[in-house]
Parts: structure tokens; sequence; C-alpha cells
């Protein structure tokens, strides 16, 4: 019996020492899940958790590579569009410019152009290409006076019939007329006729001997002139007495509720109710409607899906109509999300997205009032002084449409990945100190357990072998 109980403790000895060696030879306090149940459950989840973290420090490093990448075409683009405007400039001398000089001025016009065309279709990180509008929301309109101008990121995509658009108000213009008209006697009297806008002002002074349409044209000019953003509505000149009273009439060129400005006159009802008394008027009003049947915004001409929106957030319509239409549908909207969407969480719907859009030449300048009809930035032409200044208006547009989508990508790659960045750092070193601690053996705890347990295994080794001899005296005994 002796026998049989050493021969156990040598047993359970060798086996404590087995265990000891492999946690020593392998580093780790779980080898397999008998050597602690939870702890290999718990310990499992912490590496799917560092695992996960790990590749989201590289895709979020990664995305930060493509906005860089993206954001370095459009500094191109910027100082493209700056040389632009310093041509533009130039062609508006027109007192020195010939034809050939303006013509030439034209041709690097164009060439600026197809450069930023070709930075706009050739910009790619991988195969993505990043700047021609199919990283954004595009959308296609129908029906009269309807325009799609621009997506965020979290519109969704339409089914094939689109998204019905309802225009409940249309936009208006501060507009004021006066309720008497100017004569050349008010004119011959030295009639002043004030004008503010914008911080800027005009004091416009009657000359005697002027006609009424003389008179007209000086201060549409120095209306002009003055940079205020009001025209003055008249008859067409050619059709009218040009000695004729007329009401004078001042339009905002802007439509919505933050554009107005304000008028004075030395004659009551000339352009102000009282004499000397500056008249504030009105503010124009803003679009009103529905995209999808939700809730928009109106700012101007523009509609946008408002922030309590489900499926159209974001989505900006532009109604040009003078009155809404009959019924309120102004048309639909087909609207197709491709915006870029990076994972960068360790978990599921932790990701965040970016829609960049489009800087091709027909898709920049839009929107921007000019005398000479140029729709976006691919049409200014400076074959003459006026196209010159249409031209400026055009490209400071266009400069200030890149210089948003810059901060736009700075403002994403500073928030969104370099601070996310730097949470993830902390999170997966955690994680992993977390999961050391549970899995990890400690080696000088483990060798100390497998210097006791040798003791043991040598000296159960030792009782055995005595016991065997113990049996050797019994047979003595026998024989």
């Amino acid at each position: 019996m002796s026998g049989y109980n050493a021969h156990r403790n040598v047993v359970n000895n060798s086996s404590a020492q087995g265990k000891t060696m492999e946690k020593l030879a392998s580093g780790l306090k779980i080898n397999r899940a008998a050597d602690g149940p939870a702890a290999l459950q718990i310990s499992e989840g912490l590496r799917a958790q560092t695992s996960g973290l790990s590749q989201a420090i590289d895709n979020s490093e990664m995305a930060v590579s493509l906005l860089q990448t993206a954001e370095g075409a459009l500094d191109e683009v910027s100082r493209a569009l700056i040389q632009a405007r310093q041509v533009a400039v130039h062609a508006g001398n027109e007192g020195v410019n010939d034809q050939n000089m303006l013509q030439a001025d034209q041709q690097e016009i164009d060439n600026i152009l197809e450069q930023i065309n070709r930075v706009a279709t050739s910009t790619q990180y991988g195969h993505n290409y990043l700047l021609d509008g199919s990283r954004a929301g595009n959308g296609v309109t129908t029906g009269d006076h309807l325009e799609f101008v621009d997506a965020t990121e979290k519109a969704h995509s339409s089914g094939p019939g689109g998204y019905d658009v309802k225009i409940e108000h249309a936009a208006t213009r501060a507009i004021h007329s006066g309720t008497v008209g100017l004569t050349e006697a008010i004119i011959n009297a030295g009639e002043q006729i004030t004008v503010s806008e914008g911080g800027k002002t005009v004091n416009f002074l009657t000359q005697k001997g002027k006609s009424v349409e003389q008179t007209l044209n000086d201060l549409e000019t120095a209306i002009g002139d003055a940079g205020l953003d009001i025209d003055l509505i008249r008859p067409y000149p050619p059709a009218t007495d040009g000695h004729a009273p007329q009401n004078i009439t001042f339009r905002h060129k802007e439509f919505g509720s933050e554009h107005s400005f304000e008028v004075a006159s030395n004659t009551a009802g000339l352009v102000s109710a009282a004499p000397n008394t500056n008249v504030i008027v009105e503010n124009g009003t803003d679009v009103a409607g529905e995209i999808n049947g939700e809730e928009t915004t109106g700012r101007g001409q523009i509609l946008t899906g408002g922030p309590g929106a489900d499926t159209v957030q974001g989505i900006q319509i532009r109604y040009t109509g003078e009155t809404e239409p009959v019924g309120g549908k102004a048309g639909t909207v087909t609207f197709s999300q491709n915006s870029l969407t990076f994972q960068i969480g360790a978990n599921p719907h932790q990701h965040s997205e970016i829609s960049l859009k489009s800087i091709k030449t027909n898709d920049l300048g839009r929107g921007e009032k000019n005398d000479s009809n140029f729709d976006s930035l691919s049409q200014i032409q400076v074959l003459n002084a006026e196209q010159a200044q249409d031209a400026i208006r055009v490209i400071d547009q266009a400069i200030e449409e890149v210089n948003a989508s810059r901060g736009k990508m700075g403002a994403f790659q500073k928030n969104n990945l370099e601070s996310n960045l730097n949470y993830l750092r902390i999170a997966h070193e955690n994680a992993v100190s977390s999961e050391s601690v549970i899995r990890d053996a400690d080696m000088a705890e483990e060798m100390a357990t497998f210097t006791r347990n040798q003791i043991m295994m040598e000296a159960s080794t030792s009782m055995m072998a005595q016991a065997n001899q113990n049996s050797m005296t019994v047979l003595k005994l026998v024989g």
C-alpha cells in the first residue's frame, strides 16, 4: 500500500510539474480551456477587441493619407484659380488692352481650366477617384426651375422614381419703390438720393440740366461703382421718353431673408416716405417646401433637407422660379449616395463618412449672378471688360467653394480621424494590458512553483523507491 500511495503522489507531482513547464515554455497562464474556463472566455474577447483596435488604427491612418492626397490636389486647384483671377483682373484693364492681349488672356484662362479639369479627373487613391464627383452624393432633378446643388454624406439614396420636391413658397428679394416719380424739376432742384447696402453707401446728387433718363443712368452707374448688390429697376430706356417722370424702384440682387438695404431722399415719396429719413426695406423671403415629404430649411433659393429629416438630410435643391408651382409639386430629385465611408472603430457601426465634391470647372462657380450669363467656371471669358468683371465674380465663388472643401477635409481629418487615432491607441494599449493580466504567466511565480514541484517530484520518487525496498524485506522473510 505504501507503494500505491507513493505512486499516486509521483503522478500528481509529475502532472503539476508538466503544467508548470508548459506555462514557462509558452509564457501563458492559460494554455487550454481547462486552465481557466471563465478567464479564457474573457481573454479571447479581449484578443478580438485588441485585433479590431489595431486594424482600426491602420484604417484611420490610411484615411488620413487619402484625405491628404485629396487636399494636395485642391491646393494645386486653388493656386490655379488664383492665377486665373490675376489674368481676369489684367483683362479688365480696358484702357490698355487691345484685342490680341485679350485673346492671349483668354487662351491662358482656357489652359488653366483644362489644368483644373485634369486634376479633378486624375486625382486618385488606389483605384478611388476623389475629386471628380464620384465620391459624393449626386442628384438629377426633373421639373422647371429645379437644380440639384449639393448633398452631405447623411443623405440616403433614392429609388428610381426619386424624391418628390414640393415648393410651398418661392424665394423673393428685398424690393422698394417710390410713390412719386422723378421729374426734371426735382433733378434741377438738386435732389440727394442715398442708398446703403452691406456696409456700403451711395450719396447721389442730381445735376441740373440732365434728363430723367440721364439721371437714372448716372444713379445706376454710381450704385455699380460702389459695389452695392442693388439693381435699379426701370423700363427699357429706348421704349420710354427720356424726359418723362419715372418712379424709382430698387431691388436687391440676392434672394432671401438675409438681405436688405436702406434708402432715403430729400423729396417725400421719391424713395422714402418722409424727407431725409432712412427707410429700412423689408427683407426678402426664403424658399419653403418639402423634399420627400420631410422637413427642410430654406436659405434664399436653396432648399435643404433639415436636421430632423430621415432620408434627405443635407440634400440641397435650388428653386429659381419667381412663384410657387400650381399645387406645390415642382418635380423630383433622383439621388445616389457615394460618399467615402471609413471603418474607424473595432465594433459595428463605428464608422465615419465624408462627401468629396466635384471640382470640375462645370461644377464650380455655379449660381453666381453675372451679366454675362456665365453658368459656371467652365464658361468664363475675358474678351471684353464686362466679361472680365463677371469672370472675377465667378472665379471668386469657385475659390470660396474650393476653400470650403479644403476646410471640410481639414476638420474631418483633425476631429474625426486624428483625434480618434489618439483614442484608439489608448484603447488598444489598455486592452492589451487587460488581456496580458488575464492570460500571461507570472514568470517569477511560475519559476518558484516549478522549483517546488521539482523538489516534490524528487521526494516522491525517492519515497516510491523506499516503498519498493520495504517490499523486498518481506520477500526475504518468506525466503
